[in-house]
């Protein structure tokens, strides 16, 4: 069972999320006496012991991030190497990671600490190239790096060439990522449960062009050849571009390690489909004839 809970927020936090946080402070105390932030936080909970980053994640053995998804993966990125498990409370908009409504926060940060949890491991994917390694939760993007001008580049999967074709760019998304950008290039939501990859071309030229989904196992390639730029951009999870140059032979594979999220015991990911992206919504209710 967790006891040295340690708390992540968004950087760029207003004053009404801060106030309203160490108001859930309280609540937490009543099941944990041990909580900690990383030094400077903003929190004012008198609860709350401070440490520098290393004695942070040396103690901690869960990490609770009031946030959104945009949140939990910065804390992710930051936390990975320490492998401490996460549990994500939505203070964001849709959050499909930060599962935990906070209506409900009392009555699952108790269940958690008393042991009644589930855990569950993300993979995380990763692009090699040249002499550069960037992983994601969610993606690895390599596009033009130029709004509505494409790019030329090769797919491999196992040595055998998938195709050569000419579009915005290449998603490859892990099942994580298919509720992110990967579903809004119009991919396929995959359970996280699956051990798969979405490749997802960005605005293709070829109208027979579409998403396709494969074991994450597989040998993945793109050779990048041509693009309206002087070099083309390879981004993981939103972040950065990093520039590639043409000829370049960007590696994709599955990382070793694996991202550790906690979920209460009734944890339902069809239920976060409909609440998050509203299928359960009667469209007549809506639609009334008067």
């Amino acid at each position: 069972m967790f006891k040295n809970i340690g708390i992540a927020l968004k950087n760029d936090q207003e004053n009404g999320d801060s106030l309203f946080l160490d108001s859930l402070l309280p609540i937490l105390s009543k099941y944990s006496e041990d909580i900690y932030a990383e030094a400077g936080s903003s929190l004012k909970a008198s609860i709350v012991k401070e440490l520098d980053f290393e004695d942070f994640v040396d103690t901690v053995d869960l990490l609770i991030v009031f946030g959104g998804d945009g949140t939990l993966l910065s804390s992710a990125r930051r936390f990975l190497d320490h492998e401490t498990p996460i549990l994500g409370i939505n203070l964001g908009t849709v959050g499909f990671l930060t599962d935990v409504n906070i209506d409900n926060f009392e009555s699952i940060i108790k269940d958690i600490l008393s042991g009644e949890y589930e855990t569950e491991d993300r993979s995380l994917v990763s692009a090699t190239f040249l002499d550069k390694t960037l992983y994601g939760l969610n993606e690895i993007v390599i596009h033009s790096g130029s709004y509505a001008q494409l790019m030329r580049y090769r797919l491999t999967v196992d040595d055998k060439t998938v195709f050569e074709q000419r579009s915005d760019g290449l998603i490859v998304a892990t099942p994580t990522g298919s509720t992110a950008y990967a579903l809004s290039a119009g991919g396929p939501i995959i359970h996280p449960n699956l051990d798969v990859w979405t490749i997802i071309p960005m605005m293709p030229q070829s109208l027979s062009s579409r998403p396709f989904v494969i074991s994450s196992n597989q040998k993945v390639e793109i050779k990048i050849l041509s693009g309206p730029l002087e070099d083309a951009k390879i981004c993981a999870d939103g972040q950065d571009d990093v520039s590639a140059k043409y000829d370049t032979v960007v590696a994709i594979s599955k990382m070793d390690k694996s991202l550790k999220l906690i979920h209460p015991k009734n944890n339902d990911f069809f239920e976060a489909c409909r609440e998050k992206l509203g299928w359960s919504l009667d469209i007549t209710k809506n639609n009334s004839v008067s």
